[in-house]
């Protein structure tokens, strides 16, 4: 496909763009109820523009956090469904347990934070930090009660007989007995250190969501001391799920938790005493981590300092076995400074998450989805097994990828090529998550180490990587490598690989950008768009944001990339208020967008002005939704779809009718604050018209014709299912058949 004339896409010339001053609380509505509507893909037609009024159940705002739990709800219900495989049916479970520990850690330690600094403020949903505290408090509580009965009650019951089981102290034979009390005798209780609580032994420290059991005790020791309550806490050393032998276990996958072995034999740490109970609990603490970026002198080394201190941040969640007797569950809320609504009772592993070594041990394909990994598109799979061939095809036409539908593959190869080609002189990359065991910083590994100009910007601060990526960086900076963190008070969030290349003519530049990181294992798992391109401009303009991102200077001008915290947000703005005109004008006006989350309120403040000048919006949103869709005066020619199915929606795509143009930008970035004004990320354009008609129709026209896995946001601000009136469609089964023969 020949490259398209170079025509930039008209831009603004934006002032930088300042973060609204109401960061702090996004609150919403009612709570969360799952509802089952009947719905057809039927496109929305423009209704006529209307004076803005508020809806009358509600503000215009949707609130951040119980925004998210209904999209945990919504993960949920891919576990009810008997549609789903059994093992995927556990899996979703265990994506529920860990998202809610995250959610904990991070956005309600953020309400904590903000009813104790400012306990009047109110946000965009009108409510307190304390007021949407208690909504999240009382839906949590709700989500929890429905996880676990689904897993007591149909999970469990369902995955015995299958064979797999999680075998109860209460239900072991002598055999069973036997075999579980010597490998607690062997393997667990030297590792076990029961802490009496006296004037002598205070509570002990405890990590965040470490698993500890609190033992009443009747009874003297040797010392004549009659202590009343001792904690055990479980080492991370040991194997929270132990896979027992088939022939103890009488089913091919028998397992025992290392609740059940603690329970059942911990009063074998307390000789010549009477355990009266032994009950499981954890507590979760604050994990947001501070380190003041303009007050250090090197990022990396201040960052390991605060890692060490993040299993200490305040504790924000209580969960206890259900069985706790209240004078305990008063003392652990004492001792951690919690409430009864802080402490959630639990019936099975306070750590559901951990349920997941069950899916990835147990060799049963007939309980998971059936095997898939995305082809290597044909115009990389038919090259030459020669470095230059993949320059040679990127220098003829754009590449467009679609993963996990299309294999992450040519990226290595990509990456493999500018290692080891001679041409080859420089190789930049950023770098947010890419996992510990990394192909792709192995080979910048070897760039390096061969004597090319490698420069890696490291994003530290990527949450939950931040140990990970210093690894990576004191690896890379051992070789030679140039590693920088990017710039202060900004993540570097951008997707972006460059590789500079000696050519007849001069220094080439070939570049990759993207909506996902450079990280092959989730990849296979979430959706995102690549484009590898040698437009020279394009990749000019990369070249110019790695060096604002490795030096100092003035802004620089870009001519097709959208940067935040410069451009993109302005930019948002005037091709969002450019179909507001052009539907003001009688005239055909279309946005269409799919992301993440959307948040950012003057964002969604333009969204709502548009729709009530006659524009069709259409947005895929799989997760946290601050705009309400369909109400009547507001938002009335909005439709919001929620995917939720065996990918994780991920890539970000923006489109603009543009008069006839249709401009379609990819991009790292969802509309929210921290995306616009505290992180640095880039819009690209998709400019061949071949590869635009793909993403329109991969990215929207599917998603909206899917009726087995799609949401639809209601005026309420609640999703309801989309049931099938006619033939199943689903929007990830169809892009697998699509791009087989891509």
């Amino acid at each position: 496909m020949p490259r398209p004339a170079l025509k930039p896409v008209p831009k603004p010339s934006p002032t930088p763009a300042k973060p609204s001053a109401a960061k702090a609380v996004r609150r919403p509505v009612a709570s969360t109820v799952t509802k089952t509507i009947a719905q057809t893909a039927a496109p929305l037609a423009p209704k006529p523009a209307r004076k803005m009024r508020l809806p009358p159940s509600g503000p215009s705002f949707v609130n951040r956090e119980l925004s998210l739990l209904q999209f945990n709800e919504r993960v949920l219900a891919m576990a009810e469904a008997t549609s789903t495989p059994l093992l995927e049916r556990l899996r979703y479970v265990c994506i529920v347990g860990s998202n809610l520990d995250e959610f904990f850690e991070i956005r309600v330690s953020s309400l904590k934070e903000q009813h104790r600094l400012h306990p009047t403020l109110r946000g965009p949903d009108g409510l307190t930090a304390a007021q949407a505290l208690s909504q999240v408090q009382q839906q949590v509580h709700d989500l929890v009660k429905r996880l676990y009965a689904l897993l007591n009650e149909q999970l469990l019951p369902s995955l015995r007989a299958e064979g797999i089981y999680v075998h109860h102290a209460s239900e072991w034979d002598d055999q069973q007995r036997a075999w579980a009390h010597e490998l607690f005798v062997t393997e667990m209780m030297p590792l076990l250190t029961p802490i009496a609580l006296d004037p002598a032994h205070p509570f002990p420290r405890v990590l965040n969501k470490s698993l500890n059991f609190i033992v009443p005790l009747a009874g003297e020791d040797a010392f004549g001391r009659r202590a009343s309550i001792a904690v055990v806490q479980a080492p991370r050393a040991l194997p929270r799920i132990v896979h027992m032998p088939p022939e103890v276990s009488g089913l091919p996958d028998g397992f025992i938790l290392l609740t059940s072995l603690i329970r059942a034999f911990a009063g074998e740490l307390f000789p010549g005493m009477e355990a009266l109970g032994v009950f499981q609990w954890r507590v979760t603490r604050n994990s947001d981590l501070f380190v003041d970026e303009e007050e250090v002198t090197n990022l990396r080394l201040a960052l390991q300092g605060e890692l060490s201190q993040r299993n200490f941040g305040s504790a924000v969640r209580l969960e206890i076995d259900q069985l706790t007797p209240v004078h305990i569950e008063q003392l652990l809320q004492k001792e951690f400074d919690l409430t009864v609504e802080d402490t959630y009772r639990v019936n099975g592993p306070a750590n559901v998450a951990r349920l997941m070594q069950i899916c990835q041990t147990v060799d049963r394909p007939d309980l998971l989805f059936p095997e898939f990994r995305g082809p290597v598109p044909k115009a990389f799979a038919k090259l030459p097994h020669r470095p230059e061939a993949i320059f040679e095809l990127i220098s003829q036409s754009d590449q467009l990828l679609h993963h996990p539908y299309q294999s992450f593959q040519p990226v290595i190869d990509f990456l493999t090529a500018a290692a080891t080609d001679p041409g080859v002189v420089a190789i930049k990359q950023t770098i947010y998550r890419t996992g510990e065991d990394s192909k792709l910083m192995e080979l910048l590994l070897a760039a390096a180490r061969a004597g090319k100009e490698v420069t890696v910007v490291v994003e530290l601060m990527a949450r939950f990587d931040e140990q990970t990526n210093i690894n990576w960086a004191a690896r890379l900076e051992e070789v030679g490598a140039h590693v920088v963190y990017g710039v202060v008070g900004h993540k570097t969030h951008a997707k972006m690989l460059l590789a500079l290349r000696r050519e007849k003519g001069g220094i080439r530049r070939y570049g990759h950008l993207g909506t996902g990181n450079y990280h092959p294992r989730t990849a296979m798992l979430y959706t995102d768009f690549g484009v590898m391109t040698a437009h020279p401009e394009v990749c000019e303009d990369m070249d110019k944001v790695f060096s604002q991102l490795t030096g100092l200077g003035a802004r620089r001008q870009l001519k097709w990339l959208l940067q935040s915290p410069f451009s993109l947000h302005d930019s948002m703005i005037e091709l969002i208020r450019a179909e507001t005109a052009a539907a003001k004008a009688g005239q055909k006006a279309i946005i269409m967008a799919k992301m993440n989350s959307l948040l950012e309120p003057k964002i969604i403040a333009e969204l709502y002005a548009a729709s009530q000048a006659g524009v069709k919006i259409d947005l895929v949103i799989r997760g946290v939704c601050a705009l309400r869709a369909g109400v009547p005066g507001q938002s009335e020619n909005i439709r919001v779809r929620s995917i939720i199915g065996r990918f994780l929606e991920h890539s970000r795509v923006f489109y603009f009718y543009a008069q006839g143009q249709e401009k379609v930008y990819l991009s790292s970035a969802d509309w929210m604050d921290r995306n616009f004004f505290r992180r640095v990320e880039l819009a690209f354009p998709v400019l061949d018209s071949a590869l635009k008609r793909r993403v329109i129709k991969e990215a929207f026209t599917l998603a909206f014709k899917d009726n087995t896995r799609a949401w639809a946001q209601q005026p309420d601000g609640q999703f309801a299912r989309i049931v099938s009136r006619g033939k199943p469609f689903s929007m990830h089964e169809a892009l697998v058949e699509l791009l087989a023969s891509k």
